[in-house]
Order: structure tokens, then sequence, then C-alpha cells
């Protein structure tokens, strides 16, 4: 493992971030053109390899600083886990964001621990068990989405770029 593997930017390239905003017009391009196929074909490999590359408990910039959606399934789940009731738990974390969707109150997220770790990870928001979506047609069907966490998650970007070298 190479010492900058580690490195708190979430992977080796440690221009990612610049890199990123340079290639966001090539990214959305791409998200509107490619054959859609070729993609999820990629996206699985794309995945894997971008996981190689990034400590996710190195990053964490998706806790600090978004939200997922806390659907109904997800309350229910959640605020039994902690001992609360949906109600409680509501007042206590979330608020409904402009969308109409609950998000939690403040940034980073209240289950974020120092060590950027989740307290409720087993009982975690679909929204969070999902992301990136990097291994889904969501990469696909939401490009607005896929270039946001594009500029804040190195995994996003890194299977952007394999997308790009590759397609």
């Amino acid at each position: 493992m190479s010492s900058s593997a580690s490195n708190t930017q979430g992977g080796p390239d440690a221009n990612w971030q610049k890199k990123s905003a340079e290639h966001q017009k090539e990214y959305k391009y791409l998200l509107k053109h490619a054959d859609k196929n070729k993609v999820l074909k990629q996206l699985p490999d794309l995945h894997e390899e971008a996981f190689s590359k990034v400590d996710c408990l190195q990053c964490a910039a998706c806790c600090k600083n978004y939200s997922p959606r806390f659907k109904t399934p997800d309350i229910k789940r959640i605020s039994k886990f902690l001992k609360m009731k949906e109600s409680a738990f509501i007042e206590m974390y979330l608020r409904l964001d402009e969308d109409g969707d609950y998000v939690v109150k403040s940034s980073p997220c209240p289950f974020l621990g120092s060590d950027n770790y989740c307290s409720i990870y087993d009982q975690r928001p679909s929204d969070c068990e999902r992301f990136p979506y990097t291994d889904e047609d969501v990469i696909l069907k939401r490009p607005h989405l896929t270039l946001k966490n594009s500029a804040f998650c190195p995994i996003t970007y890194y299977v952007l770029e394999g997308l790009r070298k590759k397609l």
C-alpha cells in the first residue's frame, strides 16, 4: 500500500477534486450520451476498483456535508433501534427539505462519530447503504446527482474517470 493511499482526500490521487471539477462537462456529456448497456456492463468492475482505492472511513465527506433521505421504512427501523417514538426521532434529528423529504437537521450527520464510524450503521437509511450509487443505474438516471457526488466523493470521481477512459 502506498503512503498516499490513506490520505484524507480518500485515495492515491490528491488532485482528484480539481480533476473532477475540470471534467464536469465531459461527465455530463458522457452521462447523457453514453450507451446505457455499455455503461451498466462497466459499473461493477469500476465500482470495485474505486472502492479498493478509497477508504471511506478516512473520507466521510458524504456524512460530513450532505444528508440522505430518511424514508418511512428508515424512520421506523432507526427509531425502533434507538428506542424512540418515530415522532420524537423526527423532531430531534430530521427536517423536511425543499423536495419534501426528511433529511438530517445538521451537518455533519448526528450519527457520525469522531472516528468517522456511523453509530447506526446496521440500521442506516437505504440512501446511505446504496451511496454513491456507482454500481447501479442511478448513475445514469439521475445525472445531476451523479455530477454533484463527483465533486465530493472520490469513488464517484474514479468511476466516472473509468467510464470516460473506457467509452
